[in-house]
């Protein structure tokens, strides 16, 4: 079994990916919880349901016997965003984001157009934020690229790092 993640800051092209590779890999995909959660919630969000987004996207994909599955958003994107909008992290993310479930993790970078989206919160943070991914990637030793560019390009890097960890 192999798990990529797609990771990266908000409007970075993460879904977009995510179905893409999942199409030509023939993967199961497991989108973003949180965006889900989030929609149904009839108020706005506080810490702790950024702990039952956790638990929820884990349970997504942990239970999968599929061969390939590509999950848009790690638990890196829940722990900064708790970092960011609440000065700290709980120790379900933490652990979630400690743990090794990903055999690779591709870090998208925000060199594309922001787009409105109501559950995205900075427009203008975006290359801040993609550097605090990118450093917790590397503190964390998670195996991991960067994808930039045309939709092709990255396309074509996350399908050659995804093969050689298939062989």
């Amino acid at each position: 079994m192999i798990r990529i993640v797609i990771t990266g800051p908000e409007s970075s092209g993460k879904t977009t990916l995510t179905n893409l590779l999942s199409e030509k890999l023939n993967a199961s995909v497991f989108l973003e919880y949180g965006r889900t959660y989030l929609e149904n919630l009839q108020r706005d969000y506080v810490k702790d349901d950024l702990d039952e987004i956790c638990e929820g996207h884990l349970n997504q994909f942990i239970q999968s016997k599929s061969e390939i599955q590509i999950i848009d958003t790690d638990f890196i994107v829940l722990k900064i965003w708790s970092e960011v909008r609440f000065g700290n992290v709980s120790k379900t993310i933490l652990d979630a984001t400690n743990s090794n479930h990903f055999d690779l993790h591709i870090l998208c970078t925000p060199d594309i157009p922001w787009e409105y989206d109501p559950q995205r919160e900075h427009p203008n943070k975006r290359e801040e934020l993609f550097q605090l991914y990118r450093m917790e990637l590397i503190s964390s030793k998670k195996n991991f690229i960067e994808v930039s560019g045309s939709l092709d390009d990255r396309l074509e890097k996350s399908l050659e790092a995804i093969a050689s960890i298939q062989s």
